[in-house]
């Protein structure tokens, strides 16, 4: 049903010159700046592979000169139905069945480091593509959470998961100091194979491996495998090797290792949390 302009008017309490003033005004300042928040929240949600909450977003907008609230982010977010992934369970590939030696918990859940290469943690777990699975290997600077070794292969063997992992870490890392290397009681790792590696660094790199059954020992590995999985490869079916190949490549190397924003750096990029250590380092 329409009413006439004069009779809403004075239902209203408004001026005709008033309503009609209202009509040709421009759209407000607000609704002006919340159309465009709104626009680079739905691009950052897409570009962060609808992974970041209001937190990461905030610092991303934040990155990019903007000052708004977390709770303003939020209230947008569900306005415009943008929910983060959730994480969920996914299976182990450890295999502690083994008569190697197995080495004491060094690391005892201490995630808080003071330097680089002071800590290192590994884990492995399985990718699925319908030629078969691929196991992924891991290393992290437990420092800045950086992944600086991984490998992937069709084989469990100790030479195509930890050893090729290990010999991209240490390509470009100098030890100077004594490092921890953690990871689980994993066979690969208990291996005489990998243990002789360590071994040829004269003591100073210590070995450290989580309690039986423990999965808070080894925590950030699996964190980042269930960021990767939830993040990624749930949203994807590998029909091949060589595209799992590919994508995993280009999920650690060019977004988790340079642009994705962690919690645990204050939700920085880890090349914005290198660059406060190194100002950190200089105006000490």
């Amino acid at each position: 049903m329409k009413f006439p302009v004069e009779m809403m008017c004075k239902v209203l309490s408004v001026s005709k010159s008033g309503y009609y003033y209202w009509l040709r005004a421009s759209p407000s300042n607000l609704w002006l700046e919340n159309q465009k928040l709104g626009g680079l929240i739905k691009s950052i949600f897409e570009t962060s592979y609808q992974s970041y909450g209001a937190p990461r977003i905030k610092s991303e907008l934040e990155a990019m000169g903007y000052k708004v609230s977390k709770p303003r982010v939020a209230r947008m977010m569900r306005a415009n139905y943008l929910f983060a992934k959730r994480r969920r369970k996914f299976k182990a590939t450890t295999d502690s069945s083994h008569n190697y030696p197995i080495a004491p918990n060094l690391l005892n859940q201490c995630f808080d480091v003071d330097r680089e290469n002071q800590v290192w943690v590994s884990d492995i777990t399985y990718i699925r593509t319908k030629q078969g699975w691929l196991y992924l290997t891991v290393i992290i600077e437990l420092f800045n959470r950086k992944v600086i070794g991984w490998a992937l292969s069709s084989k469990l063997s100790t030479k195509d998961t930890i050893v090729k992992a290990w010999d991209m870490a240490i390509k470009n890392t100098e030890l100077t100091q004594p490092l921890i290397f953690h990871s689980d009681r994993g066979v690969q790792y208990a291996s005489q194979e990998f243990t002789a590696l360590i071994n040829n660094y004269n003591g100073l790199i210590k070995q450290s491996m989580s309690r039986k059954g423990n999965c808070w020992d080894n925590a950030v590995a699996e964190s980042f495998f269930k960021s990767l999985k939830v993040e990624w490869v749930y949203a994807h079916k590998y029909k091949l090797k060589s595209e799992a190949e590919l994508s995993i490549f280009q999920w650690i190397e060019t977004w988790y290792n340079h642009k994705r924003r962690h919690s645990f750096l204050g939700n920085r990029t880890i090349k914005e949390f290198e660059v406060d250590m190194y100002n950190k380092k200089l105006a000490a």
